[in-house]
């Protein structure tokens, strides 16, 4: 599976499974991609990133990749063997689904979560630790 960011400056490869897309509606998502992040993720070493990524320290446990030309968002690389990958920056066909929602709690007051999958008020390790 490959991926980039919109200029193509950054691009990846994953040759490791990837899990199920999972939304995520807390507020860090929201602001730093407008709306809420739909992501994947595959093991770290099966990813291998071309061109330079700008990182983000977000958090005291996490940071977020995105391409210092274009501005697009890429990873999210928090604790755990999984490197989360925006599943947008993906090229189709991808073979994926979404999964379920977490941070819903969390989700802008504008929109609502109408599609019948699984949601979760804050994060659950069910939904984003399987691959």
């Amino acid at each position: 599976m490959n991926g980039s960011c919109l200029c193509g400056a950054v691009t990846y490869h994953v040759t490791g499974p990837l899990r199920p897309v999972i939304a995520c509606h807390c507020t860090q998502c929201r602001k730093t991609s407008g709306h809420h992040v739909a992501a994947t993720s595959a093991p770290r070493e099966t990813i291998e990133i071309a061109g330079e990524v700008r990182w983000y320290q977000s958090s005291t446990t996490a940071r977020r990749g995105f391409c210092p030309v274009c501005g697009s968002n890429l990873f999210w690389d928090g604790p755990g063997a999984n490197l989360a990958i925006m599943a947008g920056t993906l090229d189709s066909p991808t073979g994926l689904t979404l999964k379920a929602h977490i941070f819903c709690a969390d989700k802008g007051d504008y929109y609502e979560i109408a599609d019948g999958l699984p949601q979760a008020e804050a994060g659950d390790p069910e939904f984003t630790t399987q691959v």
